[in-house]
C-alpha cells in the first residue's frame, strides 16, 4: 500500500515514460497510448474498497465449495462490485477519449493509428483543413471558399462528444442499483 501511495503522489514524469515506450518499440502504435496508463492507482484503490465490501461469509462459503480465486473473482466479486467497475470504466473511457497529449507524443505524423482528439485539435485549434476534409478536397478551391468553417468545427466537436454521451446512460444504471442496495441491512 505504501508503494501505491508513493506512486500516486510522486509521478515519475514523462521522460522515463517516453524512454520505456521507446525501448519497448511501441512508438507509433496505438499500444503506446493504451498500455502506458493501463493501471491507475486512484482507480485501483476505488476497486479495492468495493472488493472489501464483499461479505467475508460469501468468500468463505465459496472457498469451502472449492472455488478458485479466479472463479471467486468472476462469480462473486465482480457481480457484487458492478458499480465500481462501471465507475472505473467511465473514468477510463472519459480520460482515454479526451487524451491527446500522449497520443500527440507517441503517435507519429506518418502513423496510420491516430486518435480523434489529435485530429480534432489539429482542425479546431491549428486550422488544419486536411485533417478533416482530406487531401483530395483541399485542391478544390471553390469548395473551400464555400465552406463554413465555424459550423464545421462545431459539428466536429459534437461528433467527438457523442460516444461518451451514448456510454453514460448504460453506465448510470449500475450506480442506481448500488445506491438502492446500500439501504439493505444484514
Amino acid at each position: 500500500m505504501v508503494f501505491l501511495i508513493i506512486m500516486m503522489l510522486f509521478d515519475p514524469g514523462l521522460v522515463p515514460e517516453y524512454l520505456v515506450v521507446q525501448k519497448l518499440g511501441l512508438m507509433g502504435s496505438k499500444w503506446s497510448v493504451i498500455l502506458v496508463t493501463a493501471v491507475n492507482v486512484y482507480y485501483l484503490i476505488i476497486m479495492m474498497r468495493y472488493f472489501e465490501k464483499v461479505p467475508q461469509s460469501i468468500v468463505e462459503a465459496a472457498t469451502i465449495d472449492g472455488a478458485s480465486h479466479l472463479q471467486m473473482l468472476g462469480h462473486i466479486f465482480y457481480p457484487l462490485s458492478k458499480a465500481g467497475v462501471a465507475t472505473i470504466t467511465m473514468f477510463y473511457a472519459v480520460v482515454r477519449w479526451n487524451e491527446y497529449f500522449r497520443a500527440g507524443i507517441y503517435l507519429t505524423r506518418k502513423s496510420t493509428d491516430t486518435v480523434l482528439q489529435v485530429v480534432l485539435r489539429q482542425f479546431v485549434v491549428l486550422g488544419d483543413t486536411v485533417s478533416i476534409l482530406g487531401q483530395q478536397n483541399v485542391f478544390d478551391y471553390n469548395a473551400l471558399a464555400r465552406a463554413d468553417y465555424s459550423a464545421l468545427k462545431g459539428a466536429t466537436i459534437i461528433v467527438a462528444i457523442i460516444p461518451i454521451l451514448i456510454l453514460y446512460p448504460f453506465v448510470l444504471r449500475f450506480y442506481a442499483k448500488d445506491v438502492l442496495s446500500g439501504g439493505i441491512k444484514e
